[in-house]
Order: structure tokens, then sequence, then C-alpha cells
């Protein structure tokens, strides 16, 4: 007799994050460094950027997101880094002025990923 297990493994994040359309862009500054990546996901609780940089895990980064649906300035910390990939950031602040503009960001994102997903 054969006993298959499965093994599932739960995300450590609090909330979702959805695949960005390739165009949305975030201008970063990090350890007095400067960066313009490609957004690949994005979540009310952090993002993924394209980046040949590698930094260490818990450095701050200030955000500027490049969208139109208008300025969104976040502070965040870098939680893990894939090589040639990019880097995975928590956000720590989101400015109160900006969120109703990440708010829309997000659901623009996630109209556009259910589509594709659901034609």
């Amino acid at each position: 007799m054969s006993t298959v297990t499965t093994v599932t493994t739960q995300s450590r994040r609090l909330t979702s994050r959805v695949e960005t359309d390739g165009n949305v862009w975030v201008f970063w500054q990090c350890n007095k460094r400067d960066g313009l990546s490609r957004v690949r996901n994005l979540g009310s609780g952090g993002l993924f950027v394209e980046t040949s940089l590698q930094l260490p895990k818990g450095l701050p980064a200030r955000l500027h997101f490049l969208v139109p649906e208008g300025q969104i300035r976040a502070e965040a910390v870098i939680r893990h880094a894939l090589p040639s990939e990019g880097l995975g950031m928590k956000f720590t602040a989101v400015n109160d002025s900006d969120r109703p503009q990440l708010t829309a960001l997000l659901t623009r994102m996630r109209r556009i990923h259910h589509s594709k997903v659901n034609p």
C-alpha cells in the first residue's frame, strides 16, 4: 500500500499580492543608492521589484511609484533578495494622503489580472 502525503506551504504574508501588468514602476532609494525598477507584484503589505542590485535583508527603503493613479509614497524594508531577479519589500509606512491612490492601483492590477485569468 502506498501513502501519498501532501504538503502545503502557507505564505507568511498577511495580505495577498497580485502580479502587475509590467507597466508599474517605482523609484526607490536604499542604502545611499537610487533605482528605478519594474514592480513584479504588489499588495497592500508590500511588493517585489526587479533589480540586479543585491541588498541585505532589513535595510529601509523609500519608494515613489510612477503610476497613472497619482502620487504614492511609501517606506519599506527589504525582506528578501533573489539574485539577478530583485528584492521583496514589506511596507512599513504609506503616506495617509497616498493610500487612496495605492488602493486604486491595487484595484486596477486585480482587474487586469482577473481578466487575464478569466477571459
